[in-house]
């Protein structure tokens, strides 16, 4: 979905409206009176209210594993710290020396992360009148570096033509204009459309990264943004995204509701799926209603170790790594999230500290997260079950 690889560097410069937490002494804090506060918080022009909250308010912090988190925080640290991503904000200064103490540690007990989490940040509910939390994972698929018979659907890279016309970080606030272009002489125009591609407008232009055999394995990748390509000589590679063609991406679930009248299990993403195969020519102008088409690269062997990489530039953590919408989050912080009714993963309620990592151009609002469930059709069980409504705490820096 999300999304993923090869975004541009940078955060943004927020201007943030709260309390200072800063203080030695902590526990003077008077929490009852702060709580009452609504704050809020401006990114660019877009902004949230936020109202303070106390951690032992939220339901299942005491339970998590913290130790888990902290080890998706520490990812995040380490390329903000390496890239030197410079920000005048309040939150970046801060983050910085929290940053500095995190990659310095070396926990052993969820006990100590709970802790760490304490001391450094505080609890801030987002505010607002919708909310909703789905799922993505990275597939696994069969594929070829050659074509044949077999594997004939190309998976392409990114064309030297391709101009962004955005921080890609912005792309789900964007998605109703063209956020890519193609640049022909000193002009620009539209690129081709998912249809336009399949029907051969990238033939012979040398774009070809990998042969895959099926069309609705292809159509799905898009989606997910990255795979895990077992090629057939038995070896696996990762992909990851590259860009996109610049059309505003449009969910098929959507317009198999409404122009076909799918209901329930029909949406689920197996029945989907069964459905586009069996209805091989129907299925297809389905698949081409999204006009979205992503271009691909592959990882090398270090940044394909630890799976697929999100927007921010680092491995994805499954269960622990949140796309959001990066108009109004900053990547790399702390998100606390309070899912009720989510219990398909075998547990009553997902709550859980989650780490913003990656962004999605369906994933638009405050309240809008894709929770990275890992690799494989297991993964992809789960992503394709989670559709519920939740909230959002997110901790900003003391």
């Amino acid at each position: 979905m999300g999304g993923l690889a090869g975004f541009i560097l940078g955060f943004f410069s927020l201007l943030f409206f709260y309390p200072d937490y800063s203080s030695n002494n902590r526990s003077e804090i008077n929490e009852q009176k702060a709580s009452k506060r609504i704050l809020k918080l401006k990114v660019k022009r877009r902004t949230m209210k936020l109202r303070p909250v106390r951690f032992q308010t939220l339901r299942g912090w005491q339970q998590d594993d913290h130790l888990a988190a902290f080890k998706a925080f520490q990812k995040s640290c380490r390329y903000f710290l390496t890239k030197q991503l410079r920000s005048h904000s309040p939150v970046n200064l801060k983050r910085f020396e929290i940053c500095k103490k995190a990659v310095r540690l070396n926990l052993t007990h969820k006990s100590q992360a709970k802790k760490f989490f304490e001391n450094y940040f505080r609890p801030h509910r987002v505010l607002s009148s919708s909310s909703l939390l789905t799922g993505y994972y990275e597939p696994e698929i069969k594929g070829s570096r050659i074509r044949s018979a077999e594997y004939s659907i190309p998976v392409y890279k990114r064309p030297s033509d391709l101009v962004s016309l955005i921080n890609d970080k912005d792309r789900a606030a964007k998605n109703h204009q063209l956020t890519f272009m193609r640049k022909k002489g000193e002009k620009l125009e539209p690129f081709p459309t998912r249809e336009m591609i399949e029907q051969g407008a990238l033939n012979n232009k040398g774009l070809e990264l990998l042969f895959l055999k099926d069309q609705v394995d292809s159509f799905f990748m898009h989606i997910q943004g990255s795979a895990r390509i077992k090629l057939d000589d038995g070896s696996y590679i990762r992909i990851g995204y590259d860009g996109k063609n610049g059309h505003p991406y449009s969910s098929i679930g959507q317009h198999l509701k409404k122009a076909y009248k799918f209901r329930g299990e029909q949406l689920k993403l197996e029945s989907v799926k069964q459905w586009l195969r069996d209805n091989k020519s129907e299925g297809q102008k389905v698949m081409w209603h999204n006009k979205s088409y992503i271009f691909f690269r592959e990882l090398n062997d270090a940044q394909a170790a630890d799976g697929p990489l999100g927007a921010e530039g680092v491995n994805l953590s499954p269960r622990r790594s949140l796309a959001v919408d990066g108009s109004y989050h900053q990547l790399g912080l702390p998100v606390w999230l309070d899912v009720g009714s989510l219990s398909h993963h075998g547990n009553s309620g997902f709550h859980h500290l989650m780490i913003a990592q990656d962004v999605g151009s369906a994933i638009k609002g405050p309240v809008r997260g894709d929770i990275y469930w890992g690799s494989g059709d297991k993964a992809g069980l789960l992503a394709g079950g989670t559709k519920h409504k939740g909230q959002f705490t997110i901790l900003l820096p003391r």
